[in-house]
Parts: C-alpha cells; sequence; structure tokens
C-alpha cells in the first residue's frame, strides 16, 4: 500500500458460524484442520464461542454463473448453498485424508480445476461445506486480478 493512500477500513473479517454440536465442530477446525484458537469466551446459560485464526481472509463475491461454475469444476454438479467457506492448504490430499477421518464427508475428491488449484469439497460440522484448496502455481505463475487481464479478454 503506497504512503499517501488511506488505511483500510475492515482490519478483519470474522466468519461467524452457529454450530450446535460446538465440541465437535471445535474439534474438527481447530484439532483436525489445525486452526489455531485465538480466545474462547463463555457466558450465561451455557453460551460458548471460540475463535479460531484461519489465517489471510478474503470475500470472495461470485455471481451465480461463477458460482455454478465451480460446483461443475469441483463436483461435477449443483451442490453449494450461498455461502462455502474455503481454507487454502499445503497438502489438499492429506488435508482432505485428515477432515474425513475427523468425520466430514467428501462430497467431491481432490480435482484439478482449470485455473490451476487443487480442490476438494467437504460437508463439515456446524452445517458448512467447504472447499480445501492448493494453489498449484505461484501469483507470478498464473494467478492475478481482472486488473493485469489484457483488454478484450473478459472474465474466463
Amino acid at each position: 500500500m503506497a504512503a499517501d493512500s488511506p488505511a483500510p477500513a475492515v482490519r478483519q473479517l470474522r466468519l461467524v458460524v452457529e454450530a450446535t454440536d460446538h465440541e465437535a465442530a471445535v474439534a474438527f477446525f481447530r484439532d483436525a484442520l489445525g486452526l489455531p484458537e485465538e480466545a474462547a469466551f463463555s457466558g450465561e446459560g451455557d453460551a460458548r464461542v471460540v475463535i479460531l485464526d484461519a489465517g489471510r481472509a478474503t470475500l470472495e463475491i461470485a455471481n451465480p454463473a461463477q458460482k455454478r461454475l465451480i460446483d461443475e469444476v469441483e463436483v461435477g454438479r449443483q451442490v453449494a448453498p450461498r455461502i462455502r467457506v474455503a481454507f487454502e492448504v499445503d497438502d489438499t490430499e492429506a488435508t482432505t485424508a485428515r477432515l474425513v477421518a475427523a468425520g466430514a464427508s467428501e462430497i467431491a475428491p481432490p480435482t484439478r480445476t482449470p485455473w490451476q488449484s487443487l480442490n476438494s469439497r467437504l460437508d463439515a460440522p456446524a452445517g458448512l461445506q467447504i472447499t480445501i484448496f492448493q494453489e498449484l502455481l505461484t501469483p507470478d505463475e498464473g494467478v492475478g486480478t481482472r486488473d493485469a487481464e489484457p483488454e478484450g479478454d473478459g472474465d474466463s
């Protein structure tokens, strides 16, 4: 960010998920997926929350056509709800196997995508559908922004 640019207004993206089986969800995401516990709080009436650090956060906004395309590429059919959570990992195959062993249901095995990532799709605790993905190229090798596209190319 340039020195004369204003500071970003948003400091953190926090996704809040209600989990009926709180302990199972915490064990899955903290212990099996490996998200470090940042804080935990409890309150009246058995109210509990655990905040897990998921690393860098982005908000991916897809139009309906893109959502359908991603489902077709990753799963081969339309399965995703309006919100799906994706986690970038170093090894999609090993992480997928570990999460299935920890109780996730595999929707689709690791699949190489046209945008050069290895993605699997799982149903996870707390009613979340998740994608586990591993980037196969670095940003310099081909993953970029619309601003970097040559004129006339548009969306792929």
